[in-house]
């Protein structure tokens, strides 16, 4: 069978497993749901490193993939009579209450956290930088021992991991694009089809990616001031982009794990060049100003956040796991 037709047939691929729908995992996933909205508010901070920290990642995946099928059967076929059933496949006690806390903290904070990253920015970026630090041990953690079994294998994942933060670590220094304070609707289409990548792809930002074309200030103040045609133009190219990029990721993660999570992670480390606290107005390095201590305080902070949200996750998906072994004992 070639890459296409696997790609084509995915339908058949295996997901993620499923966790049990309880009042405590429904308080957990909008709380989830609420940080991954915060992290799309941050210039250098992606949605998709937020889900990953929390466990949500593969299972969302699988979910947006069902979704975008069932979608495509309806309006396309073949099959038109089967779309809801495919639908129903995704993981809805997980999906709505993930949303609720998403667009809850996403229309409560985007004029607060715009604030901040304009105000504060290197308190901000260096709060931000201890937290993507600390998220880069989290795809390491999900790759396959047995994938790295061998002493070539272990260096071309090395090598793998070095040049893609490299590449990214450079993209992230070119610099950004004025200010447009009032783009046109066609921008804004297909900067959200290219953005809402971010949310899915751990390691990229969709609000650096908005802040870099000059319209990530256009975009907070829309959400802030509930502008609706804006906003509806942004989620109409955002689910063109889910569209077109979900259903390769899926496969990509199904088929070729542990190269997806040295990507991953070679992702976060280059974008750490984008969250360095003190830059000039093009994006150069400075040395450390006199700040440095409340500042990498935060840093510090930042990643002692994360540490704990990874160490409550992993605690809290342990939970069903032990109470279906008990079930069955």
């Amino acid at each position: 069978m070639t890459d296409s037709s696997q790609y084509a047939h995915d339908d058949n691929i295996q997901d993620a497993p499923k966790q049990p729908v309880t009042p405590g995992s429904v308080i957990a996933n909008v709380i989830r749901g609420g940080l991954i909205g915060l992290a799309e508010l941050v210039p250098g901070i992606s949605g998709g490193t937020i889900a990953l920290i929390v466990g949500v990642y593969e299972r969302l995946i699988d979910s947006a993939n069902h979704v975008l099928t069932g979608v495509k059967r309806l309006v396309a076929g073949p099959d038109r009579g089967t779309w809801w059933r495919e639908v129903k496949r995704a993981e809805w006690g997980l999906i709505i209450p993930l949303l609720i806390g998403m667009v809850s903290l996403v229309f409560t904070l985007a004029g607060v956290m715009e604030g901040f990253v304009t105000n504060h920015p290197s308190k901000a970026r260096g709060l931000f930088l201890g937290m993507v630090l600390a998220s880069v041990a989290v795809p390491l953690l999900l790759i396959d021992r047995k994938d790295l079994a061998s002493t070539g294998k272990r260096i071309g994942a090395a090598l793998l991991l070095l040049v893609v933060a490299v590449v990214f670590f450079f993209l992230t220094g070119l610099g950004g694009a004025p200010v447009n304070n009032d783009p046109s609707l066609v921008l804004v289409f297909f900067a959200a089809a290219v953005a809402i990548c971010a949310l899915v792809l751990p390691g990229v930002s969709g609000s650096f990616f908005l802040l870099t074309i000059g319209i990530y200030a256009a975009t907070t103040g829309a959400v802030d001031d509930r502008n609706i045609v804006y906003l509806l133009v942004f989620m109409a190219g955002a689910f063109t982009g889910l569209a077109v990029f979900v259903k390769a990721l899926h496969w990509l993660l199904h088929n070729m794990h542990t190269k997806v999570m040295l990507v991953m992670a070679g992702l976060m480390l280059g974008s750490l060049r984008a969250l360095w606290p003190w830059q000039g107005p093009n994006r150069e390095l400075l040395a450390p100003g006199a700040d440095a201590l409340p500042v990498f305080g935060l840093t510090l902070l930042g990643a002692v956040v994360v540490v704990a949200m990874v160490l409550v996750d992993r605690k809290m998906s342990a939970k069903p796991q032990n109470t279906e072994q008990t079930e069955v004992a």
